[in-house]
């Protein structure tokens, strides 16, 4: 049913708000299981790695959401900033409607301007994907070179499939949480046993 967002703005039958609402529920839990997902990878990679590095921050405050504390290629350490975009969001749609993964390219290319003057110290990569499932360009290449190191360190020819399985329902539980977060909240029993 269509109704009205704890934002203020209202909910088509759809319920695509959720997904890109600033307010949305499913937001923060999605970025930081992402986030998770890859520092444990790293781990199991034998790769040491923390979530918002301390000393790495801009000068208005932000920081990348995670750093190798080894050197990951070529002497330097492995900067990463993920991010999820709404696919069917009204600034990407025209663009993902005729390219698949366009926003989520477009992020990590907003990501690495972000983070520019890092690149000379670091290997920085934005991990950009969208709520609708494509990944851009930089989040494969990362996904692919992480993958391989997984496998080599567990033995375990699927460890690459389960770690892109665990990213994807990291989207998709989001997503669900996003989409019911904008349902305003209804009574419980309480309202049963009153009209009982």
């Amino acid at each position: 049913m269509p109704h009205r967002c704890h934002c203020g703005d209202s909910v088509d039958t759809y319920g695509h708000h959720g997904l890109s609402c600033s307010r949305s529920a499913g937001r923060f839990s999605r970025y930081s299981t992402i986030n998770d997902i890859i520092r444990r990878s790293l781990a199991t990679a034998h790769v040491p790695a923390v979530l918002e590095p301390i000393g790495l921050a801009r000068s208005d405050g932000k920081r990348p959401d995670g750093m190798t504390l080894i050197p990951w290629r070529l002497g330097r350490s492995l900067l990463w900033d993920a991010t999820c975009v709404d696919t069917l969001a009204a600034s990407h749609i025209q663009a993902t409607s005729s390219m698949v993964g366009a926003a989520a390219s477009s992020a990590e290319q907003a990501k690495r301007r972000k983070y520019e003057n890092l690149d000379s110290s670091f290997i920085f990569v934005p991990f950009g994907v969208e709520t609708l499932g494509p990944w851009g360009p930089e989040a494969r290449a990362l996904f692919k070179e992480l993958s391989k190191r997984v496998i080599e360190s567990t033995g375990d020819p699927r460890a690459g499939s389960y770690l892109g399985q665990r990213i994807s329902l990291a989207i998709q539980r989001g997503n669900a949480a996003s989409i019911l977060g904008t349902v305003p909240r209804c009574g419980g029993f309480e309202d049963v046993l009153d009209f009982i």
